[in-house]
């Protein structure tokens, strides 16, 4: 029994040191693609599209992780692996889409005035800074639930889910509030 937590540790470690490197990749990779002078020319107006799937892909992202709640609160631990599995997908989809869009098109600007300036600015901050810090939370609990480590997932979930609920809800309101300054 001893010999088995012996590897299942080693394993931890090795997982845990991946998801260091992803977590922190990632919003290194989006962030050079914000700030970079020129954008790479994909031939196409398609990647226009993009943030208006972005926001579907966060809705449904959502909905995902609000069921995974209800599912797990019920007892229904198949229908909440088969919630948070899909919400996790969906939000790989969104990752690659919103990286592609940010590789290829310049960010748009907020053209709102007044109070609504301070909600979207507060609103946009806080989900940048909580989607940048959400990654290695998520990628931690979800592997701890794929591998049945309940008390490991319970105490990561703990943090990572209100942390990625917010961040799904607070990118559709950024979409929905700076979807009328898009210029294409």
């Amino acid at each position: 029994m001893e010999k088995s937590n012996v590897l299942l540790n080693r394993e931890d470690k090795g997982i845990i040191r991946w998801v260091t490197i992803i977590a922190i990749a990632v919003p290194l990779l989006v962030a050079v693609l914000l700030f970079m002078p020129s954008k790479i020319d994909l031939a196409s107006e398609w990647v226009y599209f993009l943030p208006h799937l972005n926001a579907v892909i966060n809705s449904a992202a959502s909905v995902a992780l609000i069921l995974g709640l209800i599912f797990i609160k019920s007892g229904n631990i198949t229908y909440h692996r088969a919630s948070m599995t899909t919400a996790f997908g969906l939000g790989a989809i969104f990752l690659v889409s919103y990286v592609i869009y940010h590789a290829a098109a310049e960010s748009t600007s907020f053209g709102g005035e007044g109070m609504i300036k301070s909600i979207y600015y507060f609103i946009l901050i806080t989900h940048i800074i909580l989607a940048a810090v959400a990654l290695f939370p998520i990628l931690l609990a979800y592997y701890y639930g794929y591998t049945d480590q309940r008390a490991k997932h319970k105490k990561v979930v703990r943090f990572a889910y209100p942390i990625w609920l917010y961040v799904t809800i607070s990118g559709v309101l950024v979409y929905l509030m700076i979807s009328p300054y898009y210029g294409f």
